[in-house]
């Protein structure tokens, strides 16, 4: 039973960037230098955990016993302008076809098709910026810098379909493992009794040359063997149907010398493709091909004499082979060929010629922020937003004004006060909790209006007020 700890074809990961580090306060303090102003460099970017798609990596199986990954921290900057050190990124192999979901959404977020891919599946944090980065002509010395930026947790899932370019399929027991050694270097485990294929297997077959020359080679997937109920989950194939919904090609693998009386090849293909129907419809519509096998047997011989004329007035390809002693593969092997070369020339993804360089980055369709009303005040959700309000160090009164500039610029205060915030409201950014104090004056009209009379309401206690709601 060790192959079937060998191979892991899904599993759930949780990843997150590293800390950005934080910028630094700092003033020049040189001999003849005089004023010599702010020079506190900012902090590093944090690593980032990406994962590249790896043509020598077969298994998710070291992501199944470490699911949990993170990039390194960035390094804090210093004086003399000098920025932090990045954090190093965290690397990881997965197989290629390996699709990257949301764990809690379900929605794909990177297919990985390509030897080289990259996706980047948890961005490090920002570096916070270093007090040189806020002088202006009207902050000469500013006294204040940013943190790094801190990131959260993601939970991703991680599925393998396999690609190749011809899937073998057929019940158990019907050759499939022993064909797939015989044409190419593959070795599964082959017995004298059913299910002994526990995992798919890939194998490389040559198939003959193209018209220039070229050498024609063909990847074969060979998955457990397919039983009547197997898109319900009974038997040991079920779990690998999708390795097969890449497959250009479908080679039916059928018994024609069953041992069960009640079996025959029209009817084991007939299971099968009701089988492919209910897992996925599109994978009859596919080009089939069907492999009688075991015609080195007498019984063998005949069944596939029998059957042949109906299978291929129904529209098959049929080709009667040996797996055992190889009769009839080399016109299987060539046919196969010469149907994957034609298909190559249609339906080649793109992203392979360049998979060297396509990285493929998350980028959540979510607006810039957004305010929900709660019961205790207003919150502002939106990532940009909430990392400013993360970074800033509001403890001190010149990089909070800062911070207000920021969110008045972005709209904010305009936002909360069309959902309905005045003045003191509480409202909720992140972990902090602010009073809502809007700049009046840069609001319109209407809206300013609405906040005076709310606060003219909410504070009558007496107090002789003029229009603009000033105490006398």
């Amino acid at each position: 039973m060790a192959e079937a700890h060998e191979f892991v074809d899904e599993c759930t990961i949780h990843v997150r960037g590293g800390r950005g580090g934080s910028g630094v306060v700092s003033f020049r303090r040189e001999a003849h230098v005089p004023r010599g102003g702010p020079d506190g460099g900012d902090g590093g970017h944090g690593g980032s955990v990406i994962l590249q798609a790896n043509e020598g990596t077969t298994s998710l199986l070291d992501l199944h016993r470490y699911p949990h990954r993170r990039g390194g921290d960035g390094k804090h900057g210093s004086g003399m302008n000098k920025t932090g050190g990045s954090g190093k990124d965290e690397v990881i192999r997965v197989p290629v076809g390996t699709i990257v979901k949301d764990r809690d959404t379900d929605r794909v977020l990177a297919d990985l098709v390509a030897h080289g891919q990259r996706f980047v599946a948890a961005e490090g944090g920002r570096g916070g910026r270093g007090n040189a980065a806020f002088a202006n002509r009207y902050r000469r010395l500013p006294r204040f810098c940013e943190f790094g930026e801190e990131v959260r947790d993601q939970s991703l899932r991680l599925e393998l379909k396999l690609i190749a370019d011809v899937g073998l399929v057929g019940f158990p027991s019907a050759g499939k493992s022993s064909l797939i050694t015989k044409v190419s270097a593959a070795k599964p485990r082959v017995e004298a009794w059913p299910f002994t294929t526990l995992t798919p297997h890939l194998g490389v077959m040559r198939a003959g040359d193209t018209a220039d020359g070229t050498p024609i080679d063909v990847v074969l997937a060979d998955v457990p063997g397919l039983v009547e109920g197997a898109s319900e989950g009974r038997g040991l194939g079920h779990r690998f149907l999708r390795h097969i919904e890449r497959c250009r090609v479908l080679l039916h693998v059928l018994d024609a010398a069953s041992l069960d009386p009640d079996r025959d090849p029209l009817a084991d293909l007939r299971i099968i493709r009701e089988e492919l129907r209910r897992h996925d419809p599109q994978l009859l519509e596919r080009i089939e091909v069907v492999a009688l096998n075991k015609v080195d047997l007498p019984d063998g011989t005949a069944m596939a004499d029998m059957v042949r004329a109906d299978l291929e007035n129904q529209g098959y390809e049929v080709f009667a082979i040996s797996a055992l002693t190889g009769a009839g593969l080399d016109p299987l092997r060539y046919r196969l060929g010469q149907l994957v070369h034609e298909l190559r020339q249609f339906d080649e993804p793109a992203v392979l010629e360049e998979s060297d360089h396509v990285v493929i980055r998350f980028q959540p369709d979510e607006p810039d922020f957004a305010i929900r009303v709660a019961e205790d005040g207003f919150e502002v959700v939106g990532r940009r937003i909430e990392r400013w309000v993360q970074m800033t160090p509001i403890e001190q009164p010149e990089a909070a004004r800062h911070l207000q500039g920021r969110l008045r610029r972005a709209g904010v205060d305009r936002a909360l006060a069309a959902a309905g915030a005045r003045s003191g409201d509480d409202v909720f950014i992140g972990e902090v909790v602010f009073e809502f104090e809007p700049d009046i004056d840069d609001l319109p009209e209407e809206e300013r209006l609405a906040i005076l009379a709310g606060e003219l309401a909410d504070e009558d206690d007496g107090t002789p007020t003029d229009e603009a709601g000033e105490e006398q």
